[in-house]
């Protein structure tokens, strides 16, 4: 009996841009400490912290290093005369209002910031101060929460009402039997199944379960609600340090119903402001003395998070002039990862020299890691891991 041929598994196509560099949004109703975040996160005053809505109109933006503890390994084993450690893009969007999606406020403008960037920081407010108001005039993250999922959730219906028009038109001449026909039909079947996703069963499009055709057709559209969420629960300092907090069961509730599977991480903006200013031992001492171990900070826990959630992983380059780690997106082929460090590397590749990560660690020295055979080369089909430690030959 002739064997059986090896079916190949699909390789699932990831919602959102096919970029290696995406950018994280952070949003939230106005005056919910966003803006405040925003600067200790990038450690700058960009983002204009202000007591009143629409402090923010014009997004603002900074690249964030995302901690690793691998790659600050791999600095002490080289010592290397320059350090680049993978980093994450985040833009700091203007407060959103309920009725936003008819423009509301500064809806449209901002609505289209929210588009351009590939995942949320959904920022909620969870703490009483009269000093900053509340655009609600009180404190209900639930509400809050509701507030930003509807308006994201009624844009996109209307985008998709509108490319189901178009697909209509396009099959009304679509009567034969050829395949640009064939695709056309399927175009709008999708486009109708993901109104329905939206209307009817009143989901955010990334809870839906989508095939590969239909994830290219929706990745085409850009839609608010298929970009990954990150709930980002901003407490008062000592609610931080004690752990509890009355809207936290409340908040988790919440998204189990509406969002099942997105990350919560609560967090303390005035903790974080206080952190920023102090120097590394300051913050061992202060973490300490409120009884939070080490590291009192939630900021790299926030955004390794938000580069997990885009889907993004890392390589590294290793020698004693430089490591660097790369970012490329989960899944992507040895030529293209090679590719992020010049077009070159990836249109004369060859093959690669790899590493695992764990092993130089386990072995000490790249000529040890040799010697024992755990030095791989790879050619084009091989995907690279997170963790990959890279030496890419090309051609002339």
């Amino acid at each position: 009996m002739a064997p059986k041929k090896k079916v190949e598994e699909v390789k699932k196509v990831i919602l959102g841009r096919p970029s290696n560099n995406l950018q994280i949004g952070i949003v939230g109703v106005p005056n919910v400490g966003k803006s405040s975040f925003f600067n200790t996160l990038s450690q700058t005053d960009l983002g204009k912290a202000a007591n009143f809505p629409y402090a923010t109109i014009d997004p603002e933006e900074a690249r964030i290093p995302v901690p690793d503890e691998r790659f600050d390994w791999l600095c002490q084993l080289y010592k290397p005369v320059s350090k680049v450690p993978a980093f994450l893009t985040c833009v700091d969007i203007a407060g959103l209002t309920a009725g936003a999606s008819t423009g509301a406020g500064l809806g449209n403008a901002f609505l289209s910031h929210v588009r351009s960037v590939d995942g949320i920081f959904q920022v909620v407010r969870a703490f009483d101060d009269a000093e900053v108001i509340h655009v609600e005039g009180d404190v209900d993250p639930c509400r809050d929460m509701q507030i930003i999922s509807t308006e994201l959730r009624l844009k996109d219906i209307e985008w998709v009402e509108k490319a189901v028009e178009a697909a209509k038109k396009n099959t009304r001449n679509a009567g034969g039997v050829s395949l640009a026909d064939k695709a056309k039909k399927e175009e709008l079947a999708t486009v109708e199944k993901i109104l329905k996703h939206l209307v009817e069963d009143n989901k955010d499009v990334r809870k839906g379960n989508w095939s590969n055709k239909e994830v290219e057709v929706i990745n085409g559209l850009n839609l608010l609600t298929a970009k990954p969420i990150t709930y980002l629960v901003n407490l008062s300092e000592r609610d931080f340090v004690r752990k509890k907090n009355k809207w936290l069961p409340k908040i988790k509730a919440w998204i189990d119903e509406n969002n099942p599977g997105d990350s919560l991480i609560p967090f303390s903006v005035a903790l974080e402001e206080r952190l920023v200013r102090m120097t590394d031992d300051e913050k061992v001492a202060e973490a300490e003395t409120l009884g939070l171990g080490k590291n009192a900070s939630a900021l790299g826990k926030i955004t390794t998070a938000g580069y997990t959630s885009l889907e993004l992983i890392r390589y590294f380059t290793s020698g004693p002039d430089e490591v660097r780690a790369w970012t490329i997106r989960k899944g992507t082929k040895a030529p293209q990862a090679a590719g992020v460090i010049h077009s070159d590397f990836e249109n004369k590749f060859i093959c690669g020299e790899i590493m695992a990560y764990d092993d130089l660690k386990e072995y000490g020295t790249e000529a040890a890691v040799k010697a024992a055979g755990k030095l791989r080369q790879q050619g084009k089909p091989y995907e690279v891991v997170d963790g990959d430690i890279c030496y890419w030959k090309s051609g002339q």
